[in-house]
């Protein structure tokens, strides 16, 4: 039993939509969690509760609102439709929006914990030296925050590749287009056929694997 061209397609299109997510993500969620680790405000509570809700929301849920706002009659839809983009649903530009959401709490909790853990101290005598916040920031912040980084990457990418619910139903099951892996493998066991099945879920749990693994390693010991 070997893997098929189909089923290379999805992994290769997985690999491609994991990939875009988590650097995707990591550049947008970095100042946002700089933010939740030091803001003061308000808002810092709904803030958070909002960019944790993929948490805890069953993901067909956050595929139909997604289907409905993207949708030709949605306000995104229709804001797409008139800046000549189109429509965003069945589509691998949608499947990354999708993807940005669900995976979005996996990417900004690590880095807001790395940041806390950070302290003022560190920041402060960069300042006393004359560092500017940029300054304080790239030089300090960033590199004492690196297994924050690690973490985040790392998670967001493995939780991109296992998405089902989200890209079902906001991707559909377009060959090459939104077809994934965890799709793919929905296919082969409606058609009954398990053995391919078998080998991309088998690689899913060896990939899981060595995830946890990896996470376990870059660890810093203490």
């Amino acid at each position: 039993m070997q893997l098929t061209a189909e089923d290379y397609a999805a992994i290769w299109l997985t690999l491609k939509l994991a990939s875009v997510t988590t650097v995707l993500l990591m550049l947008l969620c970095t100042p946002l969690a700089w933010w939740l680790a030091h803001t003061r405000s308000r808002w810092a509570g709904p803030i958070g509760a909002v960019v944790a809700l993929p948490l805890v929301l069953p993901p067909t849920v956050i595929g139909f609102y997604l289907l409905v706002t993207m949708g030709p009659h949605g306000p995104i839809g229709q804001l797409t439709q008139s800046l000549g983009i189109g429509n965003l649903p069945f589509t691998f530009a949608g499947l990354v929006v999708g993807s940005l959401i669900y995976s979005m709490p996996f990417t900004v909790q690590p880095l807001q914990r790395a940041f806390e853990a950070l302290g003022t101290r560190p920041m402060e005598a960069a300042a006393s030296l004359g560092a500017s916040p940029l300054d304080r920031f790239l030089t300090v912040a960033l590199p004492l925050a690196k297994p924050g980084f690690i973490t985040a990457a790392v998670l967001t990418f493995a939780h991109t590749v296992g998405e089902f619910g989200v890209v079902l139903m906001l991707g559909g099951n377009i060959p090459g287009v939104t077809r994934v892996v965890s799709v793919q493998i929905y296919d082969h066991v409606e058609a009954m056929e398990y053995g391919h099945a078998h080998l991309l879920a088998a690689g899913m749990v060896v990939f899981s694997f060595i995830v946890l693994l990896a996470l376990n390693w870059l660890q810093p010991k203490k």
